[in-house]
């Protein structure tokens, strides 16, 4: 006679151990998961943060070291002849190109500054320097820089009045001359660091007339 032993299925026991191992297993892989896509989040966020400091970084690399010394008489908000270059503590005003490339052609007005209507915002308006030609509109444009400021500083280094030593001051206006350099801090209102700017100026000249200045 073969005696045969007779199937037999997993207990009760066994079978609950086994999903209680199971569920553990889905816990501890799907816990990784979240770290990792988390971690990841972070990332893409620094990453972006970074590259949002970089373009604003370029931007004022690329202008600011090529202002252009040049008297405000054309502009249809100036009653009389002004230098084109005016600054305060948060607004500041210049004249620069675009590269060859760029949609915008000659020279442009600048105008960085906080908006008026939300602080938290850095705005760069332009606008042409030069008036158009008969029959062409006068293109301006806002952009917004920055968002999420919680303060915007600038600073500018020159002599006050001829003759004098270099100082570093809140105000730039009613000058007939460029500063040295320009020093701009944006703190973040999410306390996030960015690094102090300074830009040095390479059109900077002495004290000079309107009458002075090369045409």
């Amino acid at each position: 006679m073969v005696c045969r032993k007779g199937l037999q299925g997993f207990t009760l026991l066994e079978v609950l151990l086994a999903m209680t191992l199971l569920s553990i297993m889905v816990v501890l892989l799907f816990s990784s998961l979240q770290v990792a896509a988390e971690s990841w989040n972070r990332g893409e966020a620094k990453i972006a943060e970074v590259n949002e400091k970089a373009v604003v970084y370029q931007f004022f690399k690329r202008h600011l070291p090529g202002v252009q010394p040049l008297w405000a008489e054309f502009l249809k908000e100036e009653q009389e002849q002004g230098f084109s270059f005016q600054g305060d503590v948060n607004r500041l005003q210049f004249v620069s190109v675009f590269p060859a490339s760029s949609a915008r052609k000659g020279m442009q007005l600048f105008t960085v500054s906080l908006d008026p209507q939300q602080t938290d915002m850095i705005n760069v308006n332009l606008k042409p320097f030069y008036p158009p030609s008969d029959g062409e509109d006068w293109t301006e444009e806002n952009v917004v820089l920055v968002e999420g400021v919680e303060s915007f500083n600038i600073q500018f280094f020159g002599q006050q009045e001829p003759g004098e030593d270099g100082s570093w001051s809140d105000q730039w206006l009613e000058k007939t001359f460029l500063p040295t350099l320009i020093k701009i801090t944006i703190v973040l209102a999410d306390g996030s660091y960015w690094p102090e700017m300074v830009f040095a100026v390479k059109s900077a000249l002495t004290h000079i007339t309107a009458e002075e200045l090369p045409s």
